[in-house]
């Protein structure tokens, strides 16, 4: 099934369908997605990593989850298929994708899935329509929502993340140097990195085309990302999409910050959901670089993230602890949407 998750794009499979095996499974996938070719011309891929994604789907053993989602992220110009991050865009897919595959009933006019993300072992709860016993794609008059970077409304897919097993703080401080640049490096879902744009020589307000363009820019990106990643306790991220890099200006339109993510390389038109959750969480962190760059709201959990086509907003709220303990995330809420776009049989390119 064809899905469209939050502002990504990708090919939604149940895991009795795919080979067990990493191996030939991602070979299968690359075949599917039509890669390595920047056009992925032969293949179901929209030729940007943001529409080149799988997320593969199946019952949960965990008592404490529904179903498993296991995030892929499959090159677009490498013969690269990737599981070391979570997307937190397809994820608003995969309760839908389980009611419609026969996975999990539904539980009247709304039903919650538990899911468990096999990339991280982290649990997420989202909550959609189902009236009459099936999914509801496009939501009523009363009951819809918009989210920036996609046309139109659709039913809200709301997703609630328990707090994460892993510490908030990777580093263990809220303020590290990273190749000479100020980073807080956070975790709240998502490996992040945030940098003031400022302290890179761009305002953060370019459009992502002119940023992926500088080369002096990807130059010491890469030499953040790759420092950040070790310190981080990545180990080496060389070929990996993570850590995600974000630049942080101040907001320009009654937001908390604005945002410009890198993933690894290419620059997001938007953001991602659980990369969004860890920019709020760590904007939230006393002595971190979003100080004196970010307008924290000072009342409610709910921040509004500002990225190059509009807008995410999304609750996050950290726990009380002691002045020398390391902040903890105590909630993380987000308000997507999801739609179906075909159901029915791909064709692989021949091995």
């Amino acid at each position: 099934m064809l899905m469209r998750g939050g502002t990504s794009k990708g090919a939604y499979f149940l895991a009795g369908d795919l080979p067990v095996e990493p191996a030939p499974r991602d070979a299968l996938l690359l075949r599917i997605m039509g890669s390595p070719d920047p056009r992925q011309i032969d293949g179901l891929g929209g030729a940007h990593p943001l529409t080149s994604k799988v997320a593969v789907v199946s019952v949960s053993a965990d008592p404490e989850a529904d179903v498993d989602y296991l995030f892929l992220q499959v090159g677009v110009e490498k013969p690269e298929v990737s599981d070391r991050q979570n997307c937190g865009n397809l994820l608003a897919g995969v309760g839908p994708f389980a009611v419609e595959r026969g996975l999990v009933p539904t539980d009247g006019e709304r039903t919650s899935v538990r899911i468990r993300m096999l990339n991280t072992g982290d649990l997420a709860v989202a909550e959609f329509p189902t009236p009459g016993g099936r999914v509801d794609y496009s939501g009523s008059a009363e009951f819809s929502a918009e989210i920036s970077g996609v046309p139109g409304s659709a039913a809200p897919v709301v997703i609630e993340f328990p707090p994460g097993t892993g510490p908030l703080l990777p580093t263990g401080r809220a303020r590290d140097v990273v190749a000479g640049t100020p980073v807080t490096c956070v975790n709240n879902g998502m490996p992040t990195v945030l940098i003031a744009a400022a302290s890179l020589g761009v305002t953060g307000y370019e459009e992502p085309a002119v940023l992926e363009a500088d080369r002096q820019l990807a130059a010491r990106l890469r030499e953040i990302r790759l420092a950040a990643g070790k310190l981080m306790g990545l180990g080496d991220v060389e070929d990996t999409t993570v850590p995600k890099l974000s630049l942080l200006a101040p907001p320009s339109d009654g937001g908390a910050v604005m945002t410009r993510t890198f993933i690894p390389v290419r620059c997001h038109t938007s953001i991602g959901v659980l990369g969004a959750a860890s920019v709020a969480a760590g904007l939230r962190i006393e002595g971190g670089v979003g100080e004196g760059v970010a307008s924290v709201p000072e009342h409610g959990d709910r921040m509004r993230i500002e990225h190059p086509t509009g807008f995410l907003d999304i609750e996050t709220a950290l726990a009380e602890a002691p002045a020398d303990a390391l902040p903890v995330a105590r909630r993380t809420a987000v308000v997507r949407t999801a739609r179906k776009i075909f159901d029915g049989t791909v064709f692989p390119r021949p091995a």
